[in-house]
């Protein structure tokens, strides 16, 4: 066994990181590792998103992620500005494509106004300035929103720490935990360490690591894979920046929509499939325990019986890039099927309670010298400064 730490954090994705780099400024004097199970970190939800940057417009009021996502965004544009991380800051616009949009709209508008984000109501004529083959019946234009690679702030944070002298170490998946004294030992294939404080942001395992430490979870990550297709170098000239529809307010999801990247690239995206398996990233795989422990689930079975129809209707524009393409085309008409011509995907870790509710807001449970982060979404890789250092307050309590 290695020499006791301070503060062991699971997950090596942008969460986790952040929340090593907030104890690391924090308290410099700490005993502080990074335990990652992949080869790198950043290699699941942090790596495989959209690089949108967002404002903070569509979250309830006075919750944890309307306050961190709006303070998070302006600190990860400075942040990166330092480290010479490119962003782009090319806003957005959330279009209403029907007039029977336009009260959602209005809620939109309401809860940004609430969050202190700057937008602006736009018409037609608003909307074909900003983005010219964009078509709609009104608008929210949200200027504040960028993009980057989160995967370079990741990497970023990691390095940062290994310059203060704390662990990234890679290749080490927890696999059992144990109590011994005043400290956790956590074991996994390189061996055991001991930590007084761990934090657990395990993404799409972290009930599971959180069922290890000896804690109950009350929710359970339901895997959905978001899909991407890439533009054509053609067609990504119909797209100068972010085009977003008007959500369904049930769904923590914020529908299919373009986004620029900080390449330039332009993508349509994500959708969002139940996966067959929690890394299950192709459209045929899969994992069998994974999805026999998601179907035993009465939460999930609840949350199927009550959205069977978006269900059906997700998983057959996964199929079909043509259904993916007439659906766009109530933003972008001129789209064609022709112009898609990459696809990628990745899964985001969306917790849900027993009554098939899926959850919106950042979850965070405490154990005695453990922290969970339960559920961590969009926006978290937006508010990771922020959230980080909510985080490590909370470990900095148990510490002490």
């Amino acid at each position: 066994m290695t020499k006791p730490l301070d503060i062991a954090v699971i997950g090596g994705g942008i969460v986790g990181l952040a929340a090593a780099d907030a104890l690391r400024r924090t308290r410099p004097d700490l005993a502080l590792t990074v335990l990652e199970k992949e080869p790198e970190v950043a290699a699941h939800q942090t790596g495989r998103n959209s690089g949108v940057i967002h404002a903070g417009l569509y979250y309830a009021p006075g919750s944890l992620k309307a306050r961190l996502c709006a303070e998070g965004a302006e600190r990860l544009f400075r942040y990166c500005a330092e480290r010479g991380i490119r962003t782009t800051r090319t806003g957005k616009v959330v279009v209403a494509t029907s007039r029977d949009q336009l009260g959602a709209l209005a809620e939109l508008e309401r809860r940004g106004t609430a969050n202190g984000v700057a937008m602006q109501r736009i018409g037609p004529g608003g909307i074909a300035e900003i983005e010219p083959h964009a078509r709609g019946v009104e608008a929210l234009h949200v200027p504040a929103t960028g993009a980057v690679d989160f995967g370079d702030v990741a990497r970023a944070f990691a390095a940062d720490l290994s310059r203060a002298g704390h662990r990234v170490r890679t290749g080490f998946e927890v696999r059992e935990a144990r109590r011994s004294g005043h400290r956790i030992v956590l074991a996994g294939p390189p061996g055991d360490i001991a930590a007084r404080v761990v934090v657990n942001c395990a993404g799409l395992h972290v009930d599971r690591v959180m069922r290890i430490l000896g804690h109950e979870p009350d929710l359970k990550i339901v895997p959905f894979r978001g899909e991407y297709w890439g533009l054509s170098e053609a067609a990504a000239g119909l797209v100068r920046g972010h085009i977003y529809p008007v959500p369904d307010p049930r769904l923590p999801h914020l529908g299919v929509h373009f986004s620029r990247n900080v390449a330039g690239r332009v993508e349509l995206g994500p959708n969002a499939v139940w996966a067959w398996g929690r890394e299950a990233y192709g459209r045929l795989s899969g994992r069998l325990p994974d999805a026999l422990e998601a179907l035993s689930y009465r939460g999930f079975r609840r949350l199927a019986q009550t959205h069977w129809r978006t269900g059906v209707e997700e998983q057959w524009r996964s199929l079909d890039r043509r259904s993916v393409v007439r659906k766009a085309r109530a933003m972008l008409p001129a789209l064609e099927v022709r112009d898609l011509e990459s696809w990628r995907s990745g899964i985001r870790a969306q917790a849900v309670d027993t009554d098939g509710a899926l959850v919106h807001d950042f979850v965070i449970r405490e154990g005695p010298g453990v922290v969970n982060v339960l559920n961590a979404p969009s926006p978290a890789a937006t508010a990771c400064l922020a959230i980080g250092e909510h985080i490590a307050e909370r470990a900095l309590r148990q510490l002490n």
